[in-house]
This record gives C-alpha cells, sequence and structure tokens, in this order.
C-alpha cells in the first residue's frame, strides 16, 4: 500500500470515527424518514405529470376522431355533386388523421402502462413509510429508554463525564484542604517554638523565657500557700522557716493538730483576695 493510499485509508477512518460518535440514531431516522416521504412526493408528482400528458393526447386524439368525421362527410358531399377529385382528397386527409389516431392511441397506452406501474409504486413504497414510521417511533422509544438509562447508570457510577468532572473538583478541594491544614499545623508549631516573634509585640525569645519562668515562679509560690492553707506538705524548697515566719496550729478533721510554717504576709494577701473576689 503506498503512501498516498495509506493516507486517504488513514483519513477516511478518522472521519468515520468523528462520524460515529456524532450521529444522533434518533435524528439518522427522522431524516430517513423524511427522505421516504420526499421519494413518495416525487412518485405523486410523476403520476400527476404523466396524467396530464396522457390527457393531453386523448384530447388530441378526440381533435383528429372530429376531423375524421368531418373528411367523412366531405367526400359524401363530394362524390354526391359528382366530385371524385374533391372526394379523394377528403378520403386522403381522412386516411391521415387515422394514422395519427393510432398512434396517439399506442402513446397513450403506454402511458397508461406506465402510470399503473407508478401507482402500484406509489403504494407499495406508502405502505412501506408507514411501516418504517412505526418501527421509526419504537427505535427512537428504545434508543431514548437505553440513553435515559446509562445516564443514570453513569451518575450512579461516577463513570460520565459530568461526574468525572465532579470527582476531580472533589479530588482538588481534598488536596487543597489537606495542603491548607498541613500548613495552618506547620505554622501553629513554628509559633509555639518561637521560630516566628509576633508582629504586635516588642518582645524577643528571651523575654518571652524569662516572662515564663516568673510567671512559673509565682504559680509555684501560689501553690504552696493554698497547701499551708490546707494544711498539706510543702515542697522541700520551702522547708526552711524564713525570717518573719510563726508556727501556726491547724486541727485536722480527726482531732490531730498539726504545725505548719506559714508567712504572714502571705497569708494576709491571699486573704485580701479571697475578699476582693468575693465581693
Amino acid at each position: 500500500m503506498g503512501i498516498l493510499s495509506r493516507a486517504s485509508y488513514v483519513i477516511r477512518s478518522k472521519m468515520n470515527s468523528l462520524l460515529n460518535r456524532a450521529e444522533d440514531p434518533t435524528e439518522t431516522l427522522d431524516y430517513s424518514y423524511e427522505q421516504m416521504r420526499d421519494e413518495l412526493q416525487d412518485v405523486k408528482r410523476g403520476i400527476a405529470d404523466l396524467t396530464t400528458q396522457k390527457k393531453r393526447l386523448e384530447m388530441q386524439k378526440n381533435r383528429l376522431e372530429e376531423n375524421v368525421e368531418k373528411h367523412n362527410e366531405q367526400a359524401r358531399q363530394a362524390v354526391s355533386q359528382d366530385r371524385d377529385d374533391l372526394a379523394r382528397r377528403a378520403l386522403e386527409k381522412k386516411k391521415a388523421k387515422m394514422t395519427q389516431i393510432e398512434e396517439l392511441e399506442a402513446q397513450i397506452a403506454d402511458l397508461q402502462n406506465t402510470q399503473d406501474n407508478l401507482v402500484d409504486k406509489k403504494e407499495s413504497l406508502q405502505q412501506r413509510i408507514e411501516e418504517f414510521r412505526t418501527k421509526k417511533e419504537t427505535m427512537k422509544a428504545r434508543y431514548e429508554a437505553a440513553e435515559a438509562s446509562a445516564r443514570v447508570s453513569e451518575a450512579m457510577t461516577g463513570a460520565g463525564n459530568e461526574m468525572e468532572d465532579v470527582g476531580r473538583s472533589i479530588e482538588r478541594a481534598e488536596e487543597r484542604t489537606d495542603e491548607m491544614e498541613a500548613r495552618a499545623a506547620a505554622m501553629d508549631e513554628l509559633q509555639d517554638e518561637g521560630v516566628f516573634e509576633d508582629a504586635l509585640s516588642d518582645k524577643d525569645q528571651l523575654d518571652r523565657e524569662l516572662e515564663e519562668v516568673r510567671t512559673g515562679g509565682e504559680v509555684d509560690a501560689e501553690l504552696d500557700t493554698l497547701k499551708a492553707e490546707m494544711g498539706k506538705e510543702t515542697s522541700p524548697d520551702t522547708e526552711a522557716e524564713p525570717e518573719g515566719e510563726e508556727d501556726v496550729e491547724f486541727e485536722t478533721d480527726t482531732g490531730e493538730e498539726v504545725d505548719v510554717n506559714v508567712d504572714e504576709s502571705e497569708v494576709e494577701e491571699e486573704l485580701e483576695d479571697i475578699k476582693s473576689e468575693e465581693s
């Protein structure tokens, strides 16, 4: 196979594939039905034209028959007047007209046969068109039902083009959401580690660490105070009795007395805080 032949074959194959994808069976059936109806109309017009031509020949034949009768009468008159020459001429014209009539009759007979054949073909074609119309409507209904069923199946299984686009959109949205969640978690982690300094604060990492240590010490002191008030043992760091402290006896629920070293100034501060909170 030569290059041109192969190229032509490939082009025809591509065109055929495109036409198959673009072809709508319902439209094809409707088009075929219209083509058959157009053909039926052509047959009807052909029958009408043929009948018209036959009628013209029949009218011409009638006129010739009238002339034949006329020439026959002329021949009788000529014979009655002993004019054989005129009678001969009238009979010659009569003979010519009769010959034309015979030719017209043959043509009319041929036209009639053709007309009869066309009428038979018209009736057969009309019957075929009716059968095709019934089959066409049945095929269209089946195709539309199958098409609807296929669309529903594609929608349920996600195999259709539209559902494929929807699936891809969901996948892209999930990927984008995962990316944003990971980015937010990373920012939180870096913020907790102090990698990023607060743009609205003039404190650096060292200031923040010192503040955390100071806050932790204040919390520990307050915790020891609460333990002292509740008769709990304090941490080892606070066992030494500092200056300004005195022994305070507390009575437990069992009636036993417990000595606890309490800083009076801290107790007074705690009492003031409690009063202020209650008020």
